[in-house]
């Protein structure tokens, strides 16, 4: 087993920064108490700086002392010790299960940052693969769910980081070799009483399921674990197919849906998935994804189409999709002053107004004296771009310019009293519009929380 950990070790580090900083994920019990001592002896043979850190719960009577000795045991391997408090009081037992892991892998995320590390370990080993994968097809999991844990990955969603590394160098040792292995070291570890609870996914599965599978078909956690290898392998060929038929598909930061519709929908579908992923929105369900591809792509040429997914709204105007954020309620009209700042934030409208020093725009000093009003379209308005041309009505200029239906609700106007000076995406009025003097431009900039 030690040899199988020094070649994961030396593959991970291949894959890491030149001077790596590790951690290991040390709850004291018995995997990580091995994979502990396996880094402690890696770490002072390379030369390599290693932590370990600890996640309190708050869950189990004990929970202080296992902080204790965890502080002790690596006191005795003259290691770097930290740990955080997370609270999960008031949830229910399913949500236990799905809180804790989400809060463990903050606080592990939180204490990498504090300490530089670049890479965290994990005890995940074959029997936890093996798990994975039982639960991954109890949920009806496709292939990306079948691949399994990787041995190193990044996991901005649970860690935080965009460049902290999560490996797992046990993943294929069994739980077996972990325990003779401790029995070997003597080492000391603790158990945690929850582990015990069949009212955990997990544990009903470790303790109810696993045995009878053992006991008819040994060895099947390796085999299981092959099986991870193989949907990996198919995950990577299914995603570069996806890039390809996306690159072919992109259009303006959206999707063309004439390209969309020459592919098959299980190709539409994984280039959806594909573009959801990009723009860091939640996966679909495969009933969702097939709903979303149907009102998306069978609709009538001319309609306006909206989709409402997670935090996400995905939308089809004139022949293309674009993914939005869900906007809320119609922001309240505000007043305020302009004192010569480069830009304004306006929260509740989403955006940023930008004054920009110009030749021809405002007149800065006239500005400066008005008490101005930033509103959401109220129906009625009309603008005039420039002298030479005449007033039309929002609609009008909305279709011309392009602007999709569903940023038009949220596209601010600029008011001093009740004179329209300033309409976000088309422009300053021409009524107010002046040339060569000290005047600013009006810029209207949307924030987004989707890239």
């Amino acid at each position: 087993m030690q040899q199988r950990f020094q070649q994961a070790m030396q593959a991970i580090l291949a894959a890491s920064p030149d001077q790596p900083i590790l951690a290991v994920a040390y709850s004291g019990g018995l995997d990580s108490a091995v994979l502990l001592h396996l880094s402690a002896d890696y770490a002072k043979q390379h030369g390599l700086p290693l932590f370990a850190f600890h996640v309190h719960h708050g869950l189990s009577p004990h929970a202080d002392a296992w902080v204790a000795h965890c502080r002790e045991q690596c006191s005795q391997l003259d290691l770097t010790f930290d740990f955080r408090e997370v609270q999960l009081a008031g949830l229910s037992e399913k949500g236990v299960e799905a809180a804790a892991r989400q809060s463990r892998y903050q606080a592990l995320g939180d204490m990498c940052a504090r300490h530089q590390v670049t890479v965290l370990l994990t005890a995940h080993h074959q029997d936890d693969q093996a798990e994975t994968l039982l639960l991954q097809l109890l949920r009806g999991a496709g292939v990306a769910g079948l691949c399994g844990m990787q041995q190193l990955h990044l996991a901005p969603g649970l860690l935080g980081s965009d460049t902290l590394l999560l490996a797992r160098p046990l993943l294929t040792c069994s739980r077996e070799e972990l325990e003779q292995s401790a029995v070997r070291i003597g080492l000391s570890h603790i158990e945690d009483e929850s582990n015990a609870d069949i009212r955990y996914a997990r544990n009903a599965l470790r303790h109810q399921v696993m045995p009878v599978l053992a006991q008819h078909f040994p060895g099947f956690q390796a085999r299981f674990a092959r099986t991870a290898l193989h949907a990996q392998s198919a995950q990577v060929l299914l995603e570069q197919l996806a890039a390809q038929d996306y690159a072919l598909c992109a259009r303006e930061g959206g999707l063309d849906v004439a390209q969309l519709q020459q592919l098959s929908d299980v190709r539409i579908d994984a280039v959806l998935r594909y573009w959801l992923a990009l723009h860091l929105a939640q996966m679909p369900s495969t009933a969702r994804l097939s709903e979303m591809r149907k009102q998306l792509l069978h609709s009538r040429t001319d309609a306006k189409v909206t989709v409402k997914h997670g935090n996400a709204e995905v939308h089809c105007y004139r022949q293309r999709l674009e993914i939005a954020p869900c906007v809320g309620p119609v922001p309240a009209v505000q007043a305020f002053r302009w004192q010569g700042e480069a830009s304004l934030a306006f929260p509740a409208f989403s955006g940023v107004l930008h004054l920009d020093p110009d030749v021809q725009g405002i007149e800065r000093n006239w500005l400066l004296g008005q008490l101005l009003e930033i509103r959401p379209r109220q129906g009625g308005e009309r603008l005039k771009l420039a002298a030479n041309r005449p007033a039309r009505d929002m609609k009008s200029h909305y279709q011309t310019a392009g602007i999709p239906f569903w940023q038009r609700e949220r596209l601010p106007f600029i008011f001093a009293k009740n004179t329209l000076l300033f309409a976000a995406g088309l422009g300053i009025d021409g009524h107010i519009q002046t040339q060569g003097g000290d005047c600013v431009n009006l810029r209207w900039e949307p924030e987004s929380v989707l890239k």
